[in-house]
């Protein structure tokens, strides 16, 4: 009889035995992450002990890890009603609901656990995880510290709070409060010490508020090995074209371009080559970037950042219609695609269609609440059709004795993007010392200015001058009207029609010329930075005097940042009778000269401008005479609404001639928004929430 009990003892032991070290080959398999795996495992195990309860809730996690977490979900339920309070269970069921990223109903379920199980570390950490996923990173920031007090060296704790601090610094950075984003970047660095997204992280910040210096600094320090050295000099060269050091750029990604070569990583040469053609396209080697483009895209084909590239070089080479055709081929593969949503509202207003572009950057917003880039781009659009308010006082001197001061109010109030309205009042008031001439003349003017269709405006303006001398006055009607066009890529053609009132000095004030111009300006720009201006205008005077002009200039932008352009100049003008004795009136005068124009940054706030002419000129046939003429003005943007500026120019231009002209300007010109926004923008954003 006790042989046959130690027997029975035995065999049930070793099935006991032989059933433990069956079920830890399906733990191995959970463990070492081949969840599938383990599903077809305790599937099975089941069917031969269809009671076992760590068999189930295996199950259920193999179910639910490997792809399928609605299933896992019911199968927990399921379990909770056959074990109802049972921990375990309960920790898996709220898990379920993050495997299928229902954190909304994880959260009371995890916030009920941690409350009956405060010194749970599973619990704590999944409610952590919960309020992470959820955005609200303070109150996960502090239950991720709870679950590492509870285990201070568990690594799985660690990595939460990596992410906790990597999305509360990013949302800091959404409201831009950068300080506040890099600090919580640092602090990773504790957990893990130079910690790769942290880096990358800080490097964009550091990008985005303009400080190259610390990002490439930062970057230096991400390049532990090679391929991070890749993606650093990727890094890097993005940094220089933000510093406006474009050729720095190119050089630094072609270095990146070599090393790749021989790195077995996809990912990270798309990434490389994507850079370098950028930085062929900074750099305006156009055709070099299409070239590249087409050897990519047969390489590597459907690929979103190949369109982009054809996009951007679009919007540099004003090619919009393929950068929004490519923005759309993006959208269509991709609809959250913030180079599609965003690039696309860039080629939109570039193509003058500007409530389409509006929309698309309300479309990025939905996506990226509270982008830097989007909000800005919203408000450029607003600020271009926010009514303002400019005042322009201008003294003017010159070698005839004459002395001229002029006040200009220009209301500019928009309607909506394709209706502007106009009001303009000048007044000026000039004197000439020797003869004691004094005049002065009011002119008001209300106007319009209509997009018929993208890139094509009517501005008309109706007005009358009244103007008022020593012993008389009178009062004339003044029209503007003009044609503005951009007929081809790079091209403006504008023409138009004027009438105005000499006012030039008080004798001429008096003798009531008036003067009806009818004129075209042609501008034509390449994508090899050279250019070309051209002014034709004929102009018909009431005191039956004819004048023609002509001015060309051919011109080269030498450098973008500061912008930077040199050039020659040609005018040629005509008059029908020659009145030297009242105003300068040759027969035929001819001048040429070089210029040179720069305009840049002395902050982010204030601009300057300095434009400078010399040559020679020829009044009929008099010898040549030496000219000069220069401007410079500095402009400082005090907030979005306010701006002023000051400038002074010279000009000895026809000085030679015995009723010419030398004369110098000094002014200053203040803008004021008197709106915070245009008047359709309400609407427009309510119609985007």
């Amino acid at each position: 009889m006790r042989k046959f009990i130690l027997f029975i003892y035995l065999f049930s032991a070793h099935l006991i035995w032989a059933q433990e070290d069956t079920i830890t080959q399906g733990f191995q398999l959970l463990e070492t992450g081949k969840f599938e795996e383990a599903e077809t495992f305790f599937k099975s195990y089941l069917e031969s002990n269809p009671d076992n309860k760590t068999a189930k809730l295996c199950y259920g996690r193999a179910v639910g890890l490997s792809g399928e977490p609605k299933l896992a979900n019911t199968i927990f339920k399921g379990l909770l009603d056959e074990y109802p309070g049972d921990f375990e269970i309960q920790i898996n069921y709220n898990e379920s609901f993050l495997w299928d990223r229902e954190f909304v109903a994880a959260k009371p379920l995890y916030k009920k656990l941690v409350a009956e199980n405060p010194d749970n570390f599973g619990a704590v950490l999944g409610y952590a995880n919960t309020l992470s996923n959820l955005k609200e990173y303070p109150q996960a920031l502090e239950m991720v510290n709870r679950a590492i007090a509870i285990q201070p060296e568990n690594g799985s704790a660690k990595v939460s709070r990596k992410f906790i601090k990597l999305g509360y610094a990013n949302t800091f950075v959404n409201n831009q409060e950068y300080k506040k984003g890099i600090a919580y970047l640092n602090e990773i660095f504790t957990d893990f010490p130079e910690d790769k997204d942290a880096l990358l992280n800080l490097a964009n910040i550091y990008l985005i508020i303009k400080e190259t210096a610390n990002a490439k600094a930062i970057y230096a320090r991400l390049a532990t090995n090679e391929k991070d050295s890749i993606t650093a000099l990727n890094g890097i060269a993005l940094a220089e074209h933000i510093g406006e050091n474009d050729k720095e750029a190119l050089r630094i990604a072609g270095q990146a371009k070599e090393k790749v070569a021989s790195i077995d990583d996809e990912a990270l040469k798309e990434t490389t080559y994507d850079r370098y053609v950028q930085a062929l396209i900074w750099n305006n080697k156009y055709k070099d970037a299409k070239e590249e483009i087409a050897l990519l895209e047969q390489q590597y084909p459907d690929r979103n950042w190949i369109a982009a590239l054809k996009a951007t070089r679009g919007m540099y080479t004003a090619d919009f219609k393929t950068s929004l055709s490519n923005y759309d081929m993006i959208l269509s593969r991709d609809s959250t695609s913030f180079d599609g949503n965003l690039g696309k509202a860039n080629a939109l207003f570039a193509s003058d269609r500007i409530i389409p572009a509006y929309n698309a950057a309300f479309q990025t917003l939905k996506i990226f609440d509270k982008q830097k880039d989007a909000l800005g781009f919203i408000e450029k659009l607003n600020l271009k059709f926010t009514p303002s308010v400019e005042e322009h006082i201008a003294y003017t001197f010159d070698n005839g004795n004459n002395e001229a001061f002029s006040s200009t109010t220009n209301f500019h109030v928009p309607i909506n993007t394709k209706l502007i309205t106009t009001l303009n009042y000048q007044y000026r008031t000039t004197d000439n010392s020797v003869t004691m001439h004094e005049a002065s003349s009011h002119v008001l003017m209300a106007g319009i200015e209509y997009k018929l269709m993208p890139k094509t405006n009517l501005k008309a303006s109706l007005g009358i001058n009244s103007s008022n001398f020593t012993e008389d006055s009178y009062t004339q009607p003044v029209f503007d009207i003009k044609l503005q066009t951009q007929p081809f890529r790079l091209q403006s053609l504008d023409v138009g029609y004027k009438r105005e009132v000499q006012s030039f000095n008080a004798e001429l004030i008096e003798r009531e010329i008036v003067m009806n111009h009818y004129g075209l300006n042609y501008n034509m720009g390449t994508n090899f930075k050279l250019g070309w201006y051209t002014q034709l205008m004929h102009t018909r005077q009431t005191d039956d005097n004819i004048r023609n002009l002509l001015f060309t200039s051919l011109y080269y932008n030498v450098f973008k940042k500061p912008a930077f352009k040199v050039g020659v100049n040609f005018q040629y003008i005509t008059f029908q009778d020659q009145l030297p004795t009242i105003y300068f009136s040759p027969e035929t005068y001819q001048a040429f000269e070089l210029f040179g124009d720069l305009r840049g940054n002395f902050s982010e706030k204030t601009t300057y401008m300095i434009s400078a002419a010399s040559g020679l000129q020829k009044v009929e046939d008099d010898a040549q005479t030496v000219i000069f003429r220069a401007e410079v003005g500095v402009k400082h943007q005090f907030n979005t609404r306010w701006s002023a500026e000051v400038y002074g120019k010279y000009s000895n231009i026809a000085s030679a001639t015995a009723a010419g002209f030398e004369f110098t300007e000094i002014g200053l010109k203040v803008k004021w928004l008197f709106l915070k926004e245009p008047f359709y923008f309400k609407k427009l954003k309510k119609n985007n929430e």
